[in-house]
């Protein structure tokens, strides 16, 4: 979502088999003299092989010798390739195993819902007539929270006044137009986790300059400032550190923090290895996304692009996800999985597979078995300029209205 944000298949190793019988040269010898007599009686050649020579039948193997070599190295490459594949294979089982079910009754939107929107409503390309269509698009859904691209932020933690002309007419229209609904600052930046370029949270006066522009966008009318700052790895204490900071900022105004949060390690540990080979984790441990998420209001969880290949695994995960996030939020911040408003096909996601009715479902099997009463709690759409009618549709008839209502 430092977007875009956006997550690395399997080598395959060829055999080969190389035939080294060389034919025998057979050599008579120098031929005999007039002088020496007559020449003596030759040899008797050995018995030639079945295919030539006696040489050849010596090299050769015998028959079933080479066949019990043959079974082997077939049980051999059969043996690797069960262990590449089995685990994989098991674990997709698993997702498709747990996306299956009845979600509980009331499993629906608690009006704590969020949408990602592009940077045109606050550089001047968007204007009362998009606000108003905007209006109605919202009416009767569970959207709370407007997350508005306001950035992006420099490396060194300083925001671009020239890149949000109309946040104040933005932020005043819709406190007008749409009682009740937050506006906050989408801010975010690239982290040097991972090259050398960008932001770097260990230094205290990067974090000071974050925190500086949260109050310029807060004096613009924001209701709080939302961060996506990726790729923040597990366990980075500068960013704990940071969010710390600007949570004080933010509480000074009696505005709401908010961040974008990584998957969680759907096995133990799987950042680490993932971190080993790839150089990229991805993933956070749980209990760091408990670390988060305990110094934060709101928690959104970026619950897509995750190299699933079909509808079923990916629910089976996003349940899996809405079950890990909820054991370790605290009651009093909210938490929010991310449904996919976007329709892309590459590494790492497919359209055909995460779909909104996929992620919904997930959604709501995790809370059913996790914590069905949560009041806190939601869904973020991400995002605006690339959703389709029938993405809104299905938020609407998956999560926003029950069984039976008008």
């Amino acid at each position: 979502m430092t977007r875009a944000t956006n997550d690395p298949g399997p080598d395959g190793v060829p055999a080969a088999r190389q035939d080294d019988v060389r034919a025998a040269r057979q050599d008579d010898g120098p031929a005999p003299r007039q002088d020496d007599g007559p020449a003596p009686e030759p040899a008797a050649p050995e018995p030639a092989s079945a295919d030539g020579t006696a040489a050849e039948a010596e090299q050769a193997p015998p028959a079933g010798t080479a066949r019990r070599r043959l079974r082997l190295l077939r049980r051999v490459v059969l043996g690797l390739v069960l262990v590449l594949l089995l685990p994989p294979l098991a674990a997709e089982a698993a997702l498709r195993i747990n996306c299956t079910g009845d979600p509980a009754d009331g499993t629906r939107t608690r009006h704590r819902d969020a949408v990602w929107l592009g940077h045109a409503w606050v550089d001047g390309r968007k204007t009362d007539a998009d606000l108003a269509a905007l209006a109605r698009r919202l009416d009767g859904t569970g959207i709370r929270d407007l997350y508005v691209h306001t950035g992006p932020l420099e490396h060194d933690g300083t925001l671009d006044r020239t890149l949000y002309p109309k946040a104040r007419w933005l932020t005043g229209a819709v406190h007008r137009e749409l009682p009740g609904v937050r506006v906050q600052a989408w801010l975010g930046d690239v982290l040097a986790t991972e090259s050398p370029d960008g932001m770097r949270l260990e230094r205290p006066a990067t974090r000071a300059a974050v925190a500086g522009s949260a109050r310029r966008v807060l004096a613009e009318g924001f209701d709080g400032v939302h961060l996506d700052l990726e790729p923040a790895h597990s366990g980075d204490p500068g960013y704990l550190a940071l969010l710390d900071e600007v949570r004080a900022t933010t509480a000074a105004r009696d505005a709401v923090l908010s961040v974008a949060a990584h998957q969680i390690d759907p096995l133990p540990a799987l950042h680490a290895v993932a971190g080993a080979l790839t150089g990229h984790p991805k993933w956070w441990s749980q209990e760091y996304f408990g670390q988060v998420a305990r110094r934060v209001g709101q928690i959104a969880v970026m619950s897509y692009d995750t190299m699933q290949p079909t509808e079923g695994t990916y629910g089976g995960y996003v349940a899996q996800q809405t079950s890990l996030a909820l054991e370790v939020t605290p009651d009093g911040t909210d938490l929010l999985m991310g449904l996919p408003f976007y329709h892309e096909n590459r590494f790492g996601h497919w359209a055909h597979a995460e779909t909104v009715p996929a992620a919904v479902r997930g959604v709501r099997l995790g809370l059913s078995r996790t914590d069905a009463g949560r009041a806190r709690f939601g869904v973020a759409l991400y995002v605006d300029f690339a959703a389709t009618e029938a993405d809104w549709a299905a938020y609407r008839a998956d999560w926003v209205t029950s069984p039976g209502a008008a």
